[in-house]
């Protein structure tokens, strides 16, 4: 729920030299389209000197994700004592991104005892693909992640961004290309797919922040949400009723929205993004 933000990469041009000269072009055009909807929450692979790095995942599929802070209900929230969990699931997932693009996903959640595991794929198939894994601990109504990692690869060639986070020293460690990032961490952050279950589990018990934090390469960032209303969906896995949650974005031309089903936990059915005038769009196809 995760959707999350971020366009481009630099590409390797020895590769491409060697494709026909028609898809050079094509992939050109339509990278950073592609990947901005693989990444929700997440920058792209690779970027030139001259171009913004930045590109999200599914979380929406993020949820990738990535989803949050939904508005407050007026009913009061359940202890934790008696908080209801999410489940342990697997589901499948196509999306489509300018009708150009056609890809399938899936997302796997797994427990053993209190540590739980998330992993996301998702690949069109000999172009790009992306995987997307996070552990964390559910302590009542809160989840505390641990690790996380996103590999993004594009006609072979890939990045891998990782998370470690300490919520006793409050800090959260960052590793990109080589470079490693430590972070204070004022409030609770969260890497793509423990914030989608975050989201999740406040819906399941009736409590709402006005804002989440995610951790990113260099910084933490406020990322904020809202509800937009109750809707009946149907998409290839059947029909749903979903409660509506939107990113709000600085930049008018993007948009993200998730539509998520109270009858599976909360797990994302839909997933709509806008960029830069570019529509991509996840579905439920099944639930496994």
């Amino acid at each position: 729920m995760a959707i999350i933000s971020a366009n481009t990469i630099k590409i390797a041009l020895t590769l491409l030299k060697n494709l026909h000269q028609n898809l050079i072009c094509r992939i050109k055009t339509d990278q950073g389209t592609f990947m901005k909807f693989l990444s929700m929450t997440k920058a792209s692979l690779i970027t030139t000197d001259k171009q913004r790095s930045k590109s999200k995942i599914l979380t929406a599929l993020t949820t990738g994700t990535s989803i949050a802070a939904i508005g407050a209900l007026s009913m009061t929230a359940p202890t934790l004592a008696n908080a209801k969990t999410v489940q342990p699931s697997s589901a499948n997932y196509s999306f489509t991104v300018e009708d150009k693009y056609k890809g399938t996903a899936t997302r796997t959640l797994n427990q053993s005892g209190n540590t739980w595991k998330y992993d996301v794929n998702a690949r069109v198939a000999g172009v790009a693909s992306a995987a997307q894994s996070s552990t964390f601990t559910i302590n009542g109504n809160n989840v505390v992640p641990t690790q996380a990692q996103t590999t993004y690869k594009l006609l072979g060639l890939g990045r891998t961004h990782k998370l470690s986070f300490n919520p006793s020293a409050k800090k959260v460690t960052s590793t990109y290309k080589g470079k490693t990032t430590t972070m204070n961490m004022a409030q609770q952050a969260f890497d793509d797919l423990s914030l989608e279950v975050q989201i999740r589990q406040d819906l399941l018990n009736g409590k709402f922040s006005g804002n989440y934090y995610m951790a990113k390469k260099d910084k933490i960032e406020k990322t904020p949400f809202k509800k937009s209303g109750n809707t009946k969906i149907t998409v290839p896995a059947g029909t749903f009723d979903t409660v509506r949650v939107d990113r709000i974005h600085d930049d008018d031309s993007r948009s993200t929205s998730f539509w998520l089903a109270p009858s599976l936990d909360y797990l994302p059915v839909k997933v709509s993004q806008i960029n830069d005038g570019k529509k991509m769009d996840l579905e439920l196809t099944k639930v496994n």
